[in-house]
């Protein structure tokens, strides 16, 4: 690793890389006051073997700072999950708000911060929040009695999640000519403090007919980052579940991020149990879970995926 001056604008290594410079600049002294007397220059050698062990470790140092540095800027500290109705009509449609609702309390119990992009879309942002939430993509299906049955009867819905990572920096690139963009006037969750003007941005990958809308940031502009932003996640993981398909074999004993297509838990209201079909366990206590309790489900989820991979 070689000495970079660069390291004196950032104020983690700005320290360090002064004193290889002031140690630098001992080395120039040394060898110039030495110059021409060979008992002298025999003392500045071991001198200097003395001032580059020194330097070496202050190298090893900042190369451990950097090194910290790129795994933490590696951390997905974001993701969007988008909410849609399967199977069931209007109940299904009231599944997928409840599926938002409940993650929405479970990032706010987290300490996450939580905020609307559309209205079946969300963004959460805090340290660890992909890891929490990466193995809730795909069908969730509820079995539970309508309000609006007066019979009584037993109603089957499904709702699909997907959880896009939002990287700080992607190294996915989209070519502009292939967006199709629209605008129109945007509302808040549930239709309140609708605009007058056309905030709310839609846009349209054509190569893959992937659309994304953004309708919760205050600017056309705001929401055209948002929905590019999403955009580019989606993408991404679309190459990503491609590249998975080469090594299927190796996915099928890990529970993995799935899609949307792959159904992954019941949600029983009857007999107030909730089962995660990847793993074959089951919990109850179903109103505390949709209120936001879910972080017991998601723990035994992450130490199941740790258990297969070593």
């Amino acid at each position: 690793m070689e000495y970079d001056p660069t390291w004196k604008e950032s104020h983690k290594t700005q320290f360090l890389a002064q004193e290889f410079e002031r140690l630098s600049s001992e080395k120039e002294k040394l060898l110039a006051d030495a110059e021409g007397d060979a008992d002298l220059k025999e003392l500045a050698d071991e001198e200097i073997k003395t001032l580059e062990e020194a330097q070496a470790g202050i190298l090893k140092t900042i190369e451990g700072i950097l090194e910290e540095e790129k795994e933490e800027a590696a951390i997905v500290k974001k993701v969007v999950m988008e909410f849609r109705a399967g199977a069931g009509g209007d109940e299904a449609n009231i599944f997928a708000q409840d599926l938002r609702d409940m993650y929405m309390k479970f990032a706010e119990a987290k300490g996450y911060k939580s905020k609307f992009v559309d209205d079946f879309s969300i963004e959460i942002e805090g340290k660890g929040v992909y890891d929490d939430l990466k193995y809730e993509t795909g069908v969730h299906r509820v079995q539970r009695v309508p309000e609006t049955e007066k019979s009584g009867r037993v109603h089957t819905s499904t709702a699909s999640i997907a959880v896009l990572p939002i990287k700080e920096k992607s190294a996915f690139e989209i070519n502009p000519g292939d967006i199709d963009m629209e605008f129109s006037r945007a509302g808040g969750a549930g239709g309140q403090n609708v605009n007058k003007v056309e905030t709310a941005v839609r846009l349209v990958h054509r190569p893959t007919n992937i659309d994304v809308r953004s309708s919760s940031e205050r600017s056309q502009l705001a929401n055209r980052e948002k929905a590019m932003e999403i955009l580019t996640a989606k993408l991404e993981q679309l190459h990503e579940e491609e590249e998975a398909k080469k090594h299927a074999d190796e996915r099928k004993s890990q529970i993995g991020t799935g899609d949307r297509s792959e159904k992954i838990r019941t949600y029983n209201v009857l007999q107030d149990r909730i089962t995660d079909h990847r793993i074959k366990e089951s919990w109850h206590n179903l109103p505390k879970i949709m209120g936001g309790g879910i972080g017991e489900i998601i723990e035994t989820l992450k130490e199941r995926e740790s258990a297969i991979a070593e």
